[in-house]
C-alpha cells in the first residue's frame, strides 16, 4: 500500500492528539484523582500508536506503548500518578513532538528515545522508587569513571607501562558561571599545553556547545605532577573545584571496565531518572490553565453518539490560490464599475450592482477560510509556562481568554514567536519569587492573563501579569548607560515613553543572564516582528502591582480597505487603519521649525511630511499650492500629516508583493492593481513616524 499519499494525514492528526495529550496532562496534574482524564490521554496514546505503527513509524509506535503500559496501570489504580511519573510522560510528548517535526522535515522520525523507555518499564516494574535513591547517591559520589573503547584503553595502559602519568579528572564549573563554554575551552587549553587528553566526557563537541551541566570529566596524559595540574585548572576564574586521581593499571581497569548488566540495568535507570526529574525542586509547580470560557470546540462526553465529521482538510497552497484567483476577480469588478459609470445604461449597472454584492459575499467566504483561531497558537502555552514556573521555582497560572478569536492564516503563521518571548518575559522578569510574593502581601501563585479580541478591523493580544511591574528609574538608568536618552531627554519623558524604551535594540534590565531571557535580544525583536505584520506593541505598567503588553493586528494581510490619493499622475494607496482623519491646510498654517515643516494639530503640534519629495514626484510641488490636503497617520501615540495633491476616495485593495528584486523601498509595503489596470503603491505609514 502506498502510504506517501496519507503523510499530510498523519502529520496533521499527530499534532492534534499530541495537543490533546499536553492539555489532558496539565489537567490531570491539577486533578490527579481524575480517572476519567486518564481514560482520554490513553485514548489518544492508543489512536497515535496505531496511526504511527501503520505509517512505518516504529519508534514512535515503540514509545506510545511504552506509555499505554503506564497509563494502563494508572486506569486501573495499581499505580498513582506523582511528580516523577508526570515528568516521565511530559518527557515522553517531548520526543514524540521531536520526531513528528523530523517526519515534517523529511525525516524518518526515528530517535534515541532508550534513557525515557527504561525511565517508563522502571514505572511498571516498581523500580523507579528504589533507583531514585540510587541516583541522588551517585550525584554525591564525585569518582564516576569514563567508558572508553579498546583502543583508548589500550593507549592508557601502553602509557602508563611507558612510565607517563595518567589522570582522571573531574572539573566542576561555578553555578553562576556565565560562559560555561568558554571556561571549559581555557581549562582544555592550559591540559593540552602539558600533555594529551585522550577521552572527555561529554564530548568536546557538546562541551563547545554548553550541553553539560556543571561538571565534565576527562582521561589525561602527562609528565606533570598532580599538584601542578590541579594549580593550572584551579587558575582558570569560575572553575569551583578541581578532583584529579592518578591512574595506575589497576585502577583504570576499575574505572574503565565494561559494567555487569544488572549494575548496567540500574544505572541506566538512575540515569534516565536524573533526565527525567527537572533540576528545581518537586514544590515548584504550576496551575493548569483555568477555563476562563468554554473551548471552541467541544469535545463529545465519553459513551455520547459519535458526532459526523463536519469538516474537510485543504492544503493552504489552495487557498492561496483561491485568494488569488479571488484578487484578479476584484480588479475587474472595481474596472466593471468605472465602465458602468461611464456607459451609463440601466440594465449595465443593475447587472455590476449585483456582481458587487455577490462579489462582496464571496470576498467575505474567502477571506474566512483564511481566518484560524488564535487557539492554535494558544494551546502551546500552557504547556511553556508550567515547565517555565517549575525550572524557576514559581508557581504561575496562565489564563486564558478569547482563544477562539480568529486571525489570518498568514499572521497565525508569524505571531507564534513574539508572544513565546513576551510571555517567557512575564515569568521570568514579571512574576515575583514566591518568598517576593509573600513578603509583598500577595497570593504564592502568580497569574498571567492571556487575552485576544477584536476591534475594528483589528484583533488585539495582551498579556498581563501581576508581577512586580516595572519600574522607570531603573528603565531610565539602563537608558541612559547605554546611550540611548541624554539626562535632558529621561526628565522630560512620561512613564509610557520610558517603557518603550524597553523595545529599543539590545536593551536589557536583567541583572543576571539565563537561558530564558536576559540576554539582551528579544523585545526589539519583537517589535520588529509585529510591525512587519502590519501591527504594533505597546507597554502599560504599575510598579509593585504588574505589567500589560498590548499587541495589535491586523485582520488580514491579503485584501485592505485603503484611501487612493493622488499626487500629480501618480496614484498611492494609504491603509485605512493607520488613517486618522483627513483636512485641508492654507499656506499659511505651516510652521518651520529647526528646518523641519510642522502644523498645529489638535492642540499639539505635528510634523509635516511632502510624499512628492518623499518619492520624487516630478509634475507635483505642494510648495505652489495655496492649499493643500493632508492625510493625518499615526503609529501609537505618535502623529504625522502627509501631503497630497487630491484624494480618490476609499476603496478595498489586493496586496500584491513588489517580488524580490524591489525589496527593502522606504515606506513602501507593497502595491496594487487599480481598475483602470494602473499600479498604486501601497504607503507604509510606519516607516515615516519615528
Amino acid at each position: 500500500m502506498e502510504l506517501s499519499q496519507y503523510l499530510s494525514m498523519f502529520i496533521d492528526e499527530s499534532k492534534e492528539h499530541l495537543q490533546a495529550l499536553n492539555e489532558n496532562l496539565l489537567s490531570l496534574e491539577s486533578n490527579p484523582q481524575d480517572i476519567s482524564i486518564v481514560h482520554n490521554i490513553f485514548r489518544s496514546a492508543h489512536t497515535l500508536k496505531g496511526m504511527s505503527a501503520t505509517m512505518g513509524f516504529e519508534d514512535i509506535a515503540s514509545l506510545t506503548h511504552e506509555m499505554e503500559n503506564v497509563l494502563d496501570m494508572v486506569r486501573n489504580s495499581k499505580i498513582e500518578m506523582n511528580s516523577f511519573i508526570f515528568d516521565c510522560i511530559f518527557k515522553s510528548l517531548d520526543s514524540l513532538e521531536s520526531m513528528v517535526e523530523d517526519i515534517i522535515q523529511g525525516g524518518t522520525g526515528k530517535a534515541d528515545v532508550s534513557p525515557i523507555v527504561v525511565s517508563l518499564r522502571s514505572i511498571v516494574t516498581g523500580e523507579y522508587k528504589t533507583a531514585q535513591t540510587a541516583a541522588v547517591t551517585a550525584v554525591k559520589e564525585p569518582v564516576k569513571g569514563i567508558e572508553v573503547d579498546e583502543f583508548q584503553f589500550s593507549i592508557l595502559q601502553q602509557s602508563i607501562e611507558a612510565g607517563f602519568l595518567v589522570f582522571y579528572i573531574e572539573v566542576n564549573v561555578n553555578e553562576n558561571c556565565v560562559l560555561k563554554a568558554a571556561r571549559a575551552y581555557m581549562v582544555f587549553d592550559a591540559l593540552e599545553r602539558m600533555g594529551e587528553i585522550v577521552k572527555a566526557t561529554p564530548s568536546v563537541q557538546e562541551i563547545e556547545q554548553e550541553k553539560f551541566d556543571r561538571s565534565f570529566s576527562l582521561y589525561f596524559i602527562s609528565k606533570v605532577d598532580q599538584a601542578s595540574l590541579e594549580k593550572e585548572i584551579l587558575n582558570v576564574s569560575e572553575i569551583e573545584s578541581a578532583v584529579i586521581i592518578t591512574v595506575d593499571s589497576e585502577s583504570l581497569a576499575e574505572l574503565s571496565r565494561p559494567r555487569s548488566e544488572v549494575e548496567a540495568a540500574r544505572q541506566e535507570i538512575a540515569a534516565a531518572i536524573a533526565a527525567v526529574e527537572a533540576p528545581a525542586p518537586a514544590a515548584a509547580a504550576v496551575s493548569a490553565p483555568k477555563a476562563a470560557e468554554p473551548a471552541a470546540a467541544p469535545k463529545p462526553a465519553a459513551g455520547g453518539a459519535p458526532v459526523a465529521s463536519r469538516t474537510i482538510r485543504v492544503d493552504i497552497e489552495r487557498l492561496d490560490a483561491l485568494m488569488n484567483l479571488f484578487s484578479e476577480l476584484l480588479i475587474d469588478r472595481v474596472r466593471l464599475e468605472q465602465l458602468a459609470s461611464e456607459v451609463k445604461r440601466n440594465d449595465l449597472t443593475e447587472t455590476v450592482e449585483h456582481m458587487s454584492r455577490v462579489s462582496s459575499d464571496l470576498q467575505n467566504i474567502v477571506l474566512k477560510l483564511r481566518m484560524v483561531p488564535v487557539d492554535s497558537v494558544f494551546n502551546r502555552f500552557p504547556r511553556m509556562i508550567r515547565d517555565l514556573a517549575k525550572s524557576l521555582d514559581k508557581k504561575v497560572d496562565l489564563i486564558i481568554t478569547g482563544a477562539d478569536t480568529e486571525l489570518d492564516r498568514t499572521v497565525i503563521d508569524e505571531i507564534g514567536d513574539p508572544l513565546v518571548h513576551l510571555l517567557r518575559n512575564a515569568v521570568d522578569h514579571g512574576i515575583e519569587s514566591i518568598s517576593d510574593r509573600v513578603a509583598a502581601g500577595k497570593s504564592e501563585h502568580g497569574t498571567i492573563q492571556l487575552r485576544a479580541f477584536h476591534s475594528g478591523n483589528h484583533v488585539f493580544i495582551e498579556i498581563e501579569e501581576d508581577g512586580r511591574g516595572i519600574y522607570r528609574e531603573k528603565v531610565l538608568k539602563t537608558a541612559l548607560k547605554n546611550g540611548l536618552v541624554t539626562a535632558e531627554q529621561a526628565a522630560k519623558l512620561t512613564d509610557k515613553e520610558v517603557y518603550n524604551l524597553l523595545f529599543a535594540s539590545g536593551f536589557s534590565t536583567a541583572e543576571k543572564i539565563s537561558d530564558i531571557s536576559g540576554r539582551g535580544v528579544g523585545l526589539d525583536v519583537v517589535k520588529t516582528k509585529i510591525q512587519m505584520l502590519g501591527g504594533h506593541v505597546q507597554v502599560d505598567s504599575k510598579p509593585g502591582v504588574g505589567s500589560k503588553f498590548s499587541v495589535q493586528l491586523p485582520l488580514t494581510l491579503s485584501i485592505i480597505s485603503a484611501m487612493l490619493v493622488r499626487l500629480g499622475s501618480e496614484k498611492y494607496a494609504i491603509p485605512l487603519s493607520s488613517i486618522v482623519e483627513t483636512s485641508a491646510i492654507q499656506k499659511q498654517q505651516i510652521r518651520s521649525i529647526h528646518g523641519n515643516k510642522m502644523i498645529d494639530y489638535r492642540k499639539s503640534v505635528i510634523p509635516l511630511v511632502s510624499l512628492s519629495t518623499l518619492f520624487g514626484v516630478p509634475d507635483f510641488n505642494e510648495d505652489l499650492e495655496e492649499e493643500t490636503e493632508i492625510v493625518v497617520v499615526r503609529k501609537g501615540d505618535k502623529q504625522v500629516a502627509l501631503m497630497v495633491d487630491e484624494f480618490i476616495g476609499q476603496q478595498e485593495i489586493v496586496l500584491k508583493t513588489l517580488g524580490k528584486y524591489l525589496t527593502g523601498l522606504f515606506a513602501i509595503s507593497g502595491a496594487t492593481i487599480l481598475g483602470d489596470g494602473q499600479v498604486a503603491l501601497i504607503i507604509d505609514p510606519n516607516a515615516l513616524i519615528k
